[in-house]
């Protein structure tokens, strides 16, 4: 499994990426997910690729715990926008056995993720359970209020 590494490469290739989502172009299931820091109080913007499962959204971390994710875990939600469009969410963080299907259709939908996975979409739930501790996945609630 690869180490995600935030090179100058690859914050250009988010920053342009952001751009198109920010502009509403792009993969239906791309966002632009803000949370706030945990210890600055700031807004922090990463694009994120949501999964579309039996009716409800999920976000996942292909690259494992990244600072979006703490943030997200100390607030308990997040907001996502894409073109004009921004949505509050609650988020809840789901369980190995729940997970392992989201990371499934995740790894299936976001090829270019696969080398930071040690499962493939060929292998059996148990190794996508075993996945869920270094990808964390969160269940979508609309924010009331």
């Amino acid at each position: 499994m690869a180490t995600y590494d935030l090179s100058t490469s690859r914050r250009f290739v988010n920053r342009a990426f952001g751009l198109l989502v920010r502009l509403g172009i792009g993969p239906s299931n791309a966002h632009l997910l803000t949370t706030i820091g945990r210890k600055t109080g700031q807004p922090r913007t990463a694009p994120v690729a949501l999964v579309e499962r039996h009716g409800e959204g999920w976000l996942v971390s292909p690259y494992g715990t990244r600072p979006w994710v703490l943030n997200a875990r100390a607030a308990g939600r997040v907001e996502l926008r894409r073109g004009r469009t921004r949505t509050e969410w609650n988020i809840e963080e789901t369980d190995a056995t729940t997970a392992a299907a989201v990371l499934r259709q995740y790894l299936a939908e976001n090829k270019i993720t696969a080398p930071y996975f040690d499962a493939t979409t060929e292998d059996g739930d148990s190794a996508f359970e075993a996945e869920a501790s270094r990808h964390p996945v969160f269940r979508l609630r609309p924010a009331v209020g």
